[in-house]
């Protein structure tokens, strides 16, 4: 009998303890806020329970943040904030209104809202936009590290958090077809910016396949990258290498041709004197020639003179031996 009521003791505590497990709810006056609206925040928790009531912006930092009771019937309604005009700490986008029971093993519920320029577009959708780029090489070269960037913004702004919270899914297919999980390589280089230092170990196609999520919604992008056996790089300076090589070339050929002309001067300028000089010698033969004429001819009048003389001596010769002759 005992057994059985304390029992039904344990029943009806228990019971209690569950229903005032699940007691927080939270609400709020709308679901848009423009500038000099008020956030009212209200809802139900335990009678006189602490609650902590938190504003977080697009970018998941927290913009606001109070402390509040519940009353003695557990209803609670607190003016949060009164939006301000739309600042780099108050951004127009979506906002998260998170109420944390502190008797509820800190039971939390949160809410988005949007603070636009115009509150009367009710129909815009609460869930908030999440973006995520990513920035990679179009090429690179197996065995050498390049950097993959990645930037997640919601609504525009950037979003902050562990990598492996925000990033947790990335990971990049192989050209083989495998996948790789590079969510625990990806590093913080500023608040909703990353990065992931990779080494490709083979050539072919790489794709980084990036998920981020923030405050439930999900974000892909991807990006390629082809590695080669070397890198762009490598090869300018092979191009560069061979323009120098094709210059120097070029300046040889060029002073080849130089040289080609002044010996084709030297050529021409000998052809000329050869001419010369042959018109010079074919000059003196013909005066050669005409001496000799000259000479023949003066030879044959000298002949012509002398045989006369030379027979006139022979008279004179013959007549003085004929005298001689007679005189004995």
């Amino acid at each position: 009998m005992k057994l059985l009521i304390f029992g039904l003791l344990l029943l009806v505590v228990t019971s209690n303890f569950l229903t005032e497990a699940f007691a927080l709810e939270l609400s709020t006056d709308r679901d848009v806020y423009s500038k000099g609206q008020p956030l009212l925040v209200y809802g139900q928790a335990l009678p006189n329970e602490p609650l902590i009531i938190r504003l977080f912006a697009p970018d998941g930092t927290i913009a606001q943040f109070n402390q509040i009771n519940a009353d003695d019937t557990g209803a609670f309604s607190h003016i949060l904030i009164r939006w301000p005009n739309a600042t780099t700490n108050y951004s127009y986008g979506t906002y998260s209104v998170e109420a944390i029971a502190t008797k509820e093993q800190g039971t939390s519920k949160i809410i988005d809202v949007k603070f636009l320029a115009n509150s009367s577009l009710i129909q815009v959708p609460q869930q908030p936009i999440v973006q995520a780029s990513v920035f990679a090489p179009q090429s690179a070269a197996v065995n050498q590290t390049f950097r993959v960037f990645i930037q997640v913004t919601s609504d525009g702004l950037l979003v902050a958090g562990n990598p492996s919270t925000v990033l947790g899914s990335s990971h990049v297919h192989m050209p083989d077809g495998s996948v790789v999980n590079i969510s625990d390589s990806i590093k913080t280089l500023h608040q909703g910016l990353f990065y992931v230092d990779f080494t490709p170990t083979q050539e072919g196609t790489y794709i980084f396949h990036i998920t981020a999520v923030s405050k439930g919604t999900t974000a892909n992008g991807s990006v390629a990258t082809l590695v080669l056996k070397q890198n762009i790089e490598g090869i300018s300076n092979q191009i560069l290498q061979l323009n120098t090589v094709l210059d120097s070339t070029s300046k040889e050929l060029d002073k080849l041709k130089s040289e080609i002309q002044g010996f084709g001067t030297v050529l021409n300028s000998s052809q000329q004197s050869i001419t010369q000089a042959n018109h010079n010698l074919n000059t003196s033969v013909t005066k050669m020639s005409d001496s000799v004429g000259s000479i023949d001819q003066a030879s044959t009048q000298l002949n012509s003179l002398f045989l006369p003389v030379v027979a006139l001596i022979a008279i004179i010769i013959a007549l003085q031996i004929t005298i001689l002759a007679r005189r004995r």
